[in-house]
């Protein structure tokens, strides 16, 4: 069977991927998008994003990807989703990318492979996953209704997702393992007038239950003091891990943090391969920067590919 040839793949179909695909396609190049699941990333999970401009009342994470994939499709975006990537030969001018499905051959690869949730790692988290315990407000709180509810973190995603989940719960705690949190000042504002109780200097020490979660067990990392909580629910946000594995095997540099290591034109440490959005190793993880660092790259890949004598050297 004949390989498939592409003029530029892209892995990742979250917000940095779809907009690369975009500017891909629209300059003339076959393009591309591979996605282990479906269309979106953890942008796809966030209930309400205010801040990406254009958007005066705010748009849902979900709603704004979906918009990004039509307009993908309508530049003729080959979106291939339910994919998984397997394993990445990028030192050859032809570079091959191999998936759980087929073969593909590429001038350039871009890598937008995202993040995926940090776990905390604490007795019962595993054995109650789905069961009470959830990564995701948006999939997740409807199920939730008038029920008792945890959020563990204190960045801007564990204050969104306390505020979504106040509007559905009987009762909503936000616990965070430091002393202030990290989340935006408008958002801390909005906890205190939507009535969620704050509890700084806070960690899970263990999530019980019998079928489902009833309670966790709650540790004062100042005091040493434990205490029960009864609860139904428990929503995590903590952080991220990239997605970079199969592009680390694959020979691209990442940093102590396992984020690809791209410079100002997102261009990796191989010849013809590109990063952007969260899996890099920029600073500011915001769907903006990620759709910039995207932009950048499809517009180095078609030059790369159509004008390689611009690159000569480079």
């Amino acid at each position: 069977m004949d390989i498939e040839e592409y003029d530029v793949i892209i892995i990742g179909a979250g917000p940095a991927g779809l907009t690369a695909g975009i500017y891909s396609a629209r300059n003339g190049l076959k393009t591309l998008i591979l996605e282990e699941k479906t269309p979106g990333g953890l942008a796809a999970e966030a209930s309400l994003i205010e801040n990406y401009p254009g958007f005066i009342d705010g748009i849902s994470g979900f709603d704004l990807v979906n918009r990004m994939v039509e307009q993908a499709k309508k530049f003729k975006v080959q979106i291939n989703d339910l994919e998984r990537g397997i394993k990445l030969n990028l030192l050859d001018k032809k570079k091959i990318v191999k998936t759980n499905k087929n073969s593909y051959t590429t001038s350039a690869v871009i890598i937008s492979s995202g993040c995926h949730c940090k776990h905390l790692n604490v007795a019962g988290e595993e054995m109650f996953r789905g069961k009470g315990v959830s990564y995701c407000s948006v999939c997740d709180g409807p199920l939730f209704r008038g029920r008792r509810l945890i959020v563990v973190g204190g960045g801007n995603s564990a204050a969104m997702s306390a505020l979504y989940l106040s509007d559905l719960a009987s009762d909503v705690k936000l616990i965070h393992r430091r002393e202030v949190l990290r989340a935006e000042d408008t958002q801390i504002k909005d906890l205190k007038r939507r009535g969620v109780k704050v509890m700084l200097n806070t960690e899970i020490d263990e999530i019980k239950g019998e079928q489902t979660v009833n309670c966790v067990v709650l540790l004062n990392n100042k005091t040493g003091k434990t205490e029960k909580v009864l609860v139904d629910g428990v929503f995590i946000h903590v952080g991220e891990v990239p997605n970079s594995q199969m592009a680390k095997e694959a020979g691209v540099d990442t940093d102590r943090g396992g984020f690809i290591v791209v410079d100002a034109k997102q261009r990796t440490n191989i010849r013809g391969v590109y990063a952007a959005g969260d899996v890099t190793n920029c600073t500011v993880k915001q769907i903006g920067t990620a759709v910039g660092q995207a932009i950048i790259a499809a517009i180095e890949v078609y030059g790369f590919i159509k004008r390689p004598y611009y690159y000569t050297g480079s």
